[in-house]
């Protein structure tokens, strides 16, 4: 049976429709594709570990009873010693550019800045403004022409009370006052596409429900929910492709030291491929599960492994 039959077999027998309405309803909800992004990240992390000789299983959801504080994770993994550990996975976040502004020349410019210490082709034994300034000419020229201009978004540029004095600011939104909000999305869109053809963030996005029973101070995961963290950066790259970190080794939130920060910046993807990492992060899964103490390990009759059926294909 080729593949189109067993998922049309599939669709029919889960969803009781067709392909092409499934893949309409697929295609008018961000949310559902968000999901099968996930589950799609989590089967090739899994087999992916799995190459690599190690026993993987999955965390069950729904606990029996009160779910145990250190398995907030979506897989226990065992290393070669015996040892169990638990292995979140996540994705990276998928507006960080936008939310940075760095269509704008200057946000840009002050954002590589800030995070030179991650960027390989950065010298800082010289002074870094220069080699910024460069990169932008040979790169990106037309924040230096046409994309020189600071763009606000719609909702800044209407909400903006200009002060009686003007100012350098609000001369330059007036600029923008005569723009629909689509027209501006258009000019935000377009600088977005041009910037992402040669530098890509890569940002974690961890938030997690406060309260509860949850044990958490805010909405963020604590440092000892997992002892291994997973991103697919698949968004910012050209293939899925997994980056892990320590949680332990991860700079705490400052509202609670117990806690990560909602955000971290990972590092950069420039043109496509050429990766740019902080140190906390790797590629390599056995340098960061070396790192993890064996005092961390979770005891093996704790674990509520996730042996859920599956639907069966029909022949």
């Amino acid at each position: 049976m080729n593949i189109v039959k067993r998922l049309e077999n599939f669709v029919t027998k889960v969803f009781k429709t067709t392909l092409e309405v499934f893949l309409e309803a697929l295609k008018l909800s961000p949310n559902a594709q968000g999901y099968v992004s996930g589950s799609i990240t989590e089967l090739l992390l899994k087999r992916y570990l799995e190459s690599m000789g190690f026993e993987v299983e999955r965390i069950r959801e729904k606990w029996e009873g009160r779910k145990h504080p250190n398995h907030h994770g979506d897989f226990y993994i065992k290393d070669h010693s015996g040892n169990w550990f638990v292995l979140e996975s996540k994705g990276v976040k998928s507006n960080s550019e936008k939310w940075h502004k760095l269509y704008n020349y200057d946000k840009l410019k002050s954002f590589l800045f800030a995070h030179k210490d991650k960027i390989n082709w950065i010298d800082e034994r010289n002074d870094v403004e220069p080699q910024i300034d460069r990169w932008i000419r040979n790169n990106l020229p037309k924040f230096l022409k046409e994309y020189n201009e600071i763009l606000y978004d719609y909702e800044e540029v209407t909400k903006y009370k200009a002060p009686k004095r003007e100012t350098k600011k609000s001369k330059s939104i007036d600029k923008w006052r005569g723009y629909t909000r689509e027209e501006i999305a258009k000019m935000i869109d377009d600088r977005l596409e041009y910037l992402m053809r040669k530098v890509k963030v890569l940002e974690t996005h961890f938030v997690s429900g406060a309260g509860g029973l949850s044990g958490r101070t805010q909405a963020t995961p604590r440092k000892d929910e997992f002892n291994i963290i997973s991103i697919d950066i698949f968004l910012r790259f050209k293939e899925h492709k997994f980056l892990f970190a320590n949680p332990l080794n991860l700079e705490s939130s400052g509202s609670d030291v117990n806690h990560l920060q909602q955000n971290y910046i990972m590092g950069f993807v420039f043109n496509d491929y050429e990766l740019c990492l902080s140190d906390e992060w790797r590629d390599n899964f056995n340098e960061v599960l070396e790192t993890v103490e064996n005092d961390n390990a979770i005891k093996e009759q704790d674990m509520q492994i996730d042996n859920r059926n599956v639907v069966y294909e029909e022949e």
